[in-house]
């Protein structure tokens, strides 16, 4: 039997961020991150973090390259951000599932969430070492621009599910 609490997230106080590297390409990209990062704003703070790619990464060592990237994703968090890191080898919800862990944070008072997709090569160590959680969103691996919507769509679907709103059939 499935039991969801459902709170009143406009009583909790969070923000959420998703930050990745490099710019948005393709028009399907563009307009799904557009649609869903207006569709959750109706639920809480959402904000998204572009991390332009580096330069010349072509003759920059792999090693090098997810030092670099790693830096400039740490400079963007603070002490008291919960992090996230979306990565292959993370926990596995289904979207119910989801939603239960957004709202157990939400009811810990967790104020700032951020959501990080790593560049091409993954995450440095030093992100790992940083991150509270990982997140996988599927087995199966996905161009770092189409995961982009496709975790947009997960969030405001926990968001709905947590609303109970018709979104999503149970």
């Amino acid at each position: 039997m499935l039991i969801l609490y459902f709170c009143d997230l406009k009583r909790y106080i969070l923000k959420v961020t998703l930050l990745w590297i490099g710019k948005s390409v393709g028009k399907h990209v563009v307009y799904g991150v557009e649609e869903y990062a207006k569709r959750i704003g109706r639920y809480h703070s959402f904000q998204i973090i572009e991390i332009p790619h580096l330069k010349n990464v072509d003759k920059i060592d792999v090693a090098m390259v997810k030092r670099k990237e790693g830096e400039l994703i740490l400079s963007k968090f603070s002490s008291d951000d919960y992090v996230i890191l979306l990565d292959e080898n993370g926990k596995v919800f289904d979207s119910v599932q989801f939603s239960q862990y957004m709202q157990k944070l939400m009811l810990q008072s967790v104020k700032n969430v951020i959501f990080v997709i790593g560049g091409a090569y993954g995450f440095d160590k030093a992100v790992y070492d940083r991150a509270n959680a990982k997140l996988a969103l599927s087995a199966m691996t996905f161009s770092h621009q189409l995961i982009r919507v496709v975790f947009l769509e997960q969030l405001y679907r926990a968001n709905t599910i947590i609303k109970n709103e018709p979104y999503h059939n149970i």
